[in-house]
């Protein structure tokens, strides 16, 4: 099993209780930098080992690191339980989404879990000390591919609003996390009436990726 374990905004604090006992079960934890390392290090028996992601635009040569890496993370997921830990939220402009890519595409067998963490977009409302009371954009520069519409009580009239603006794929949730979850991927599938604690997750058909891994949606997709 690979854990993708998000680390929240940097507060020691701030590390979920989850993420504490999945970090202790794992016999190997990969991070990205010494500053997830040092967030780490007294929850684990061994130290993290800190991976190198090169901010840079040599295609051959990100697919060369992005390789060895996936590899290395592969070989020790096929023996137990691995984690790799970062800062903020495993799937919100994460590096882990796009390792999980790679490993997935040389290890298939291998299964993912996320662990979600405490993300930038909450935490700096907290540190702003503002509130955020209705809908608004998160943007990294790149083209608009996902949407999430919370309260979904009319979750098909929902998805119709999101067709007419190019989104293409649909899952419904409702009380995640809790022992009546309910998770239905695929429009036809989705019910008409939906509660309070229900969400509508929509994406574009393809991704419009960031220029840092726009490479890697022409090598592994």
């Amino acid at each position: 099993m690979l854990y993708g374990i998000g680390l929240g905004p940097g507060d020691p604090e701030l590390l979920t209780v989850k993420a504490v006992r999945i970090l202790k079960s794992c016999g190997k934890v990969f991070v990205p930098g010494e500053m997830a390392a040092d967030l780490i290090r007294p929850y684990v028996t061994e130290d993290p080992e800190i991976m190198d992601f090169p901010m840079i635009r040599d295609k051959e040569e990100l697919n060369r690191i992005w390789t060895e890496n996936a590899e290395k993370v592969a070989e020790y997921a096929r023996k137990g339980d691995v984690a790799f830990c970062l800062i903020g939220d495993p799937n919100f402009f994460s590096t882990f989404t796009h390792l999980k890519k790679v490993v997935s595409k040389i290890a298939p067998d291998i299964e993912f879990e996320t662990i979600p963490g405490i993300s930038s977009i909450t935490s700096c409302a907290a540190r702003m000390n503002v509130a955020v009371e209705s809908s608004f954009e998160v943007h990294d520069g790149s083209e608009i591919g996902y949407a999430i519409h919370l309260k979904a009580r009319k979750p098909q009239e929902i998805i119709r609003r999101f067709e007419e603006k190019g989104f293409k794929e649909f899952i419904f949730a409702e009380r995640l996390f809790s022992d009546r979850e309910v998770i239905i991927r695929g429009k036809e599938n989705i019910p008409e009436e939906g509660n309070y604690f229900s969400i509508v997750f929509a994406q574009k058909w393809r991704m419009q990726v960031s220029e840092r891994f726009r490479w890697m949606q022409d090598s592994y997709e």
